[in-house]
């Protein structure tokens, strides 16, 4: 792992395995991030974003093998997906387990994708959980396209900000999302 994160890292690791919340890069926009196993993290992110905890959150991981712990069937057509997709790919499953309860929708969904950029992907591998995933803004407002757009009441909220990327000025968007039944059916949600 390179120098330059390795310590950010690890002040994020500590602050997640501590129930708190982490304000960092993702390979979309800027996220708050924390324990997606832990409900008091969990609902500390919802009145952060002062957002109902009816619209559910992301969660990543770093490897599509992990997908099975918390989901209770991967439909076949996921594998494929995730392999082609060329940009970033949040896919909605039935049948989320392992996970806050407060994180998982009321239809039992759950949204997970599955990173590749540097910083959240090497946090994900050391953390070994599913880690929240949701835009750096307060509900209802628009995302921060980079570091320099959070809201100072984000900032304020979370118990660590990750020092790297917060120059890069790079324009990001949020990631297409689908969701996948049972059955291998696709909805488009977000393109």
């Amino acid at each position: 792992m390179a120098e330059d994160i390795r310590e950010d890292v690890k002040a994020a690791f500590e602050t997640l395995i501590s129930g708190g919340l982490i304000l960092y890069p993702t390979d979309t926009i800027w996220g708050i991030g924390c324990d997606a196993t832990n409900q008091e993290a969990v609902k500390r992110v919802y009145e952060l974003k002062k957002r109902v905890d009816q619209k559910a959150l992301i969660t990543l991981l770093d490897n599509p093998v992990k997908l099975d712990y918390y989901i209770e069937e991967v439909p076949a057509i996921a594998w494929d997906l995730i392999e082609v997709s060329e940009t970033p790919l949040t896919i909605i499953y039935d049948n989320a387990r392992n996970v806050a309860q407060n994180l998982i929708a009321p239809d039992g969904s759950l949204a997970i994708r599955i990173t590749k950029e540097k910083f959240s992907n090497e946090l994900c591998k050391r953390f070994r959980k599913a880690l929240v995933s949701t835009s750096a803004n307060i509900s209802g407002q628009p995302a921060p396209a980079n570091f320099s757009e959070i809201n100072e009441e984000i900032k304020k909220g979370v118990d660590y900000i990750v020092k790297y990327r917060q120059e890069d000025k790079t324009e990001a968007k949020a990631s297409s999302i689908i969701k996948l039944d049972k059955n291998g059916g696709v909805k488009i949600i977000r393109e």
